[in-house]
């Protein structure tokens, strides 16, 4: 096949050969598109003749630009949430990761800005898998060059059926020189076609890198492709591996066209057409068979023209429709979203569940040493209390041990306090904290795991010296160790900064009975102490029964009534211990929820933010991904 001249297409281009006529020169006249109709019609009127159709396309003579208004469906509201939802993640997720789903909205309002009476079709294809010559064929006339020189196709060559395209084009940057309309004849007047945009492309395999790039450009904006294959390449795997397959969800826009079937002898067409649809069901493309919607599978031959009606007719179905931008977008959509489902969609149900928080607060618990302190506060109410009620000795004896000497209780208990407490109570503390972040984690896609991290590990900062200071409050054993100087750093203790040791428990009511009970105990001994020396001095008669029963009395009576009041404070001080177990608890525990579970819980309320933003943009998928 020869390759067919400019001038024999009617494109009125130059070449830049010097035997050539310039652009807009035809037959000695020139011609510059709506001066060269306006001034045909004038002398066609003269001369009673019918008006000419010129070829050349000229949208600028009446732009006629109609406003995208797609229909009333779920498009807008998922690009609405997929707007949102990009929004909502650019805090936590990488520029990379958001970067197709913001160019789907970008040209998603570019192509909603321009004509909705368009439909821009593009027919893309390997090299001498004879797409121009079909592009031809679809126009009816030889618009695109044909011919064995390869490339023969080298820029995009647009050819548009009405007015009003001229922003289409520009947004695929077709060269103005480039623009066609079809001849006068059937395809030109095809009341199905009107509104039709067709594109011819560079061959996408060619060996020209700029051609391939101008091929992925061009497909990223059209509303719909027709896919060129022949009986050689119909297989080809760059085809598939890099088109096909990755543009499966575009199948409701999709054309595949087995062309040149006149080189297959016999039934070799349909066995080739088939094998072609089986290669297209493994590369995921859904094939429109049976009324399903889904990819347009045929064989043709644009050379002999078997087969070319049938597809304009199909085409023209699809372009009097107006749906296929709409289409092509929610395609987008889609894809945008099924890139984004390993950073939207858990695994599981992940959250702080109650049990969760209950194993936090009791890690905390024991961090800060609820325990230990509501049985030291148990001890001290008890001790306070058995000062109401002890012998004076006993008193005596204690007097001795507050005295802070050597060998005392209070030195050896401060002794005893490990050195490493400190560096355990820390790590015991993060560790609740590693473990609750980890369970509001587990499930979580990796970035918003590490988000939901983050915010329990910033909110722990300080976690441990306010527990310090909680434990101090409480007179937690080792506490005031612990606290000393770690939080304003200035040397003060948290003993120092909170006042002092914590309040004594409040004395029993019984109190000054007991205590009138044990001064009776008391005065019984030292009186009865007085008679007998007395009585040894001389100084009394001699009768030892009677204060040696008193004096026997006194001694005996004081520990009965020590005893009693033992036997009596034991409630209230098991009682008094464990309210102050549970209010160090809850207080430990509302510390960890104000530092650490609230920031967890808010990262997992922005996660179902966009969760639910995400299952608007899935919600009404056109491609069931």
């Amino acid at each position: 096949m020869t390759a067919v001249t400019d001038e024999d297409h009617g494109k009125g281009e130059s070449k830049g050969d010097s035997g050539e006529k310039p652009d807009g020169v035809k037959d000695g006249r020139w011609d510059d598109g709506l001066i060269a109709r306006r001034a045909a019609a004038a002398a066609a009127r003269d001369a009673d003749e019918p008006v000419p159709v010129l070829a050349p396309a000229d949208d600028d003579a009446e732009p006629q630009v109609e406003a995208y208004a797609p229909a009333d469906g779920p498009l807008p509201a998922r690009l609405d949430a997929l707007r949102e939802l990009v929004g909502l993640s650019r805090a936590r997720l990488d520029r990379d990761t958001l970067a197709e789903a913001g160019r789907v909205l970008d040209e998603a309002a570019a192509r909603q800005r321009l004509s909705s009476r368009h439909t821009v079709v593009a027919v893309a294809g390997a090299t001498g898998s004879g797409k121009s010559t079909l592009f031809n064929a679809l126009a009816g006339a030889p618009i695109s060059d044909t011919g064995l020189r390869r490339p023969t196709t080298s820029q995009p060559i647009a050819c548009s059926w009405t007015d009003g395209a001229a922003g289409l084009l520009d947004r695929l940057a077709v060269p103005g020189r480039l623009r066609r309309r079809p001849h006068p004849g059937p395809a030109a007047f095809d009341e199905a076609l009107q509104g039709l945009v067709l594109v011819d492309l560079p061959d996408h395999d060619s060996a020209a890198t700029e051609h391939r790039d101008q091929v992925d450009r061009v497909l990223a904006l059209v509303d719909a492709v027709i896919w060129v294959v022949d009986p050689e390449k119909y297989a080809d795997a760059a085809l598939h591996e890099r088109y096909l397959r990755p543009l499966a969800g575009h199948a409701e826009v999709t054309f595949v066209v087995l062309n040149q079937t006149d080189r297959l002898p016999g039934e070799s067409a349909d066995l080739v057409l088939d094998d072609l649809r089986r290669l297209l069901d493994e590369d995921g493309i859904a094939l429109g068979e049976h009324g399903e919607p889904g990819a347009t599978v045929m064989s043709l031959s644009a050379l002999t023209g078997d087969g070319v009606p049938e597809l304009r007719e199909m085409i023209g179905r699809f372009v009097s429709d107006r749906t296929a931008a709409t289409r092509r977008l929610s395609a987008d959509v889609d894809a945008a979203a099924a890139r984004l489902r390993k950073v939207y969609v858990a695994q599981g149900r992940p959250g702080l569940g109650e049990r969760a928080r209950e194993d936090f607060a009791d890690r905390l618990a024991e961090a800060v040493g609820a325990a230990a302190a509501g049985q030291a506060a148990e001890r001290e109410w008890r001790r306070n209390a058995s000062r109401a009620c002890g012998t004076p000795w006993l008193r005596l004896w204690r007097w001795y041990e507050n005295r802070g000497l050597p060998g005392s209780l209070d030195r050896l208990g401060q002794a005893l306090t490990p050195p490493e407490e400190e560096l355990t109570a820390r790590q015991r503390v993060e560790q609740a904290v590693r473990i609750v972040a980890d369970d509001a984690a587990d499930g979580l896609p990796g970035p918003w795991a590490q988000a939901v991290r983050e915010a329990a590990f910033t909110g722990a900062q300080g976690l441990p010296e306010a527990l310090d200071e909680l434990a101090v409050k409480a007179g937690a054993p080792g506490a005031a160790k612990r606290g000393g100087g770690t939080e304003t750093g200035k040397g003060k203790s948290a003993v120092d900064r909170l006042g002092g040791r914590p309040p004594k428990p409040p004395r029993p009511k019984w109190w000054p009975a007991a205590v009138l009970a044990q001064a009776s105990m008391t005065l019984l001994q030292i009186f009865g102490g007085l008679w007998l020396v007395g009585q040894i001095i001389g100084v009394l008669e001699p009768g030892l029964v009677t204060p040696a029963l008193i004096m026997l009395g006194g001694v005996v009576g004081g520990p009965l009534v020590e005893w009693a009041c033992a036997a009596a404070i034991r409630g209230p001080a098991r009682r008094y211990g464990q309210d102050a177990e549970r209010r160090l608890r809850e207080a430990a525990a509302g510390c960890g929820r104000a530092r650490v579970l609230d920031p967890v819980a808010a990262e997992l309320v922005r996660y179902r933010e966009v969760r639910e933003r995400y299952v608007t943009v899935t919600e009404f998928s056109t491609t069931g991904r």
